[in-house]
């Protein structure tokens, strides 16, 4: 090769994305479109004007790693996980009992994302129409879907000194602060369920904590479709007064979740 084609090469060169560093879900992703490229355009032009495409398509993949720009965001965030773990790039979630980053697992797992140039964090798309989906569903039968979900003789729903409590056999079971706070978790579990195959070996404990924290991220009341809110309030007990962040409906009331200052 010459000076000059050296110098060509190295300056079109990524090694961040080639060689040792190349993601395999990209290169596949990309020399699939590139195939694609290449049928259409030796379907309107002429086949030699596809290989040269295919060919000019191959060369790029080979020396930047990808085809089209920003693959490498483009996969992380729109391929399914379940298609990474075929190439061994699913996420790198915490094992159980380990102490868990919520914000860190959620955005791991793909739960949200944290789109380019944004403030902050937000839920992904897919997972919203899945969530939304999973909701539904349990909102049809509260107390069948807590049942399946936490392994329940005789599930029931009811409300206790303004709490949602679950119970089996008329004994309690778990509390939550609303139903819409139950409701939202029912349909979180299987969502997460879907992108954590260690998610049913974790204790009730971390859970908990996952599922408080994916709460944040609820678009729609669960019960009334309305657009909760973040805020501040002070709640009291016989022996103490604290004041809490909140995040709940403004107009059905139902609180997602309370968080003490």
């Amino acid at each position: 090769m010459s000076t000059l084609g050296r110098a060509v090469v190295e300056r079109v060169s990524q090694p961040e994305y080639t060689g040792a560093n190349r993601c395999l879900p990209c290169t596949v992703l990309n020399v699939a479109i590139a195939v694609a490229l290449t049928a259409v355009v030796a379907a309107l032009a002429t086949p030699i004007a596809g290989t040269a495409v295919l060919a000019v398509a191959l060369a790029a993949i080979y020396l930047r790693g990808y085809l089209v720009p920003g693959t490498p965001e483009l996969t992380k965030r729109y391929l399914p996980d379940r298609v990474l773990r075929w190439f061994g790039k699913a996420p790198a979630l915490p094992e159980p009992g380990e102490t868990v980053d919520v914000e860190a697992y959620l955005l791991d797992a793909g739960v949200v994302v944290d789109p380019p140039g944004g403030d902050d964090i937000e839920l992904a798309d897919r997972t919203g129409t899945e969530w939304r989906e999973r909701i539904d569903a349990a909102r049809a039968d509260p107390a069948a879907a807590a049942g399946d979900v936490l392994a329940l003789d005789d599930p029931g729903v009811e409300s206790r000194d303004g709490a949602t409590v679950v119970t089996d056999g008329g004994l309690a079971a778990a509390d939550w602060p609303s139903q819409a706070a139950l409701l939202a978790d029912l349909g979180a579990v299987g969502v997460l369920a879907g992108r954590d195959p260690e998610w049913p070996t974790r204790d009730r404990e971390e859970q908990g904590r996952i599922l408080a924290g994916m709460r944040l991220f609820v678009e729609r009341c669960p019960d009334c479709g309305a657009t909760p809110e973040l805020g501040e309030d002070t709640v009291e007990s016989c022996c103490r007064r604290a004041q809490v962040y909140t995040y709940a409906c403004p107009d059905c009331g139902a609180r997602l979740l309370e968080i003490e200052q």
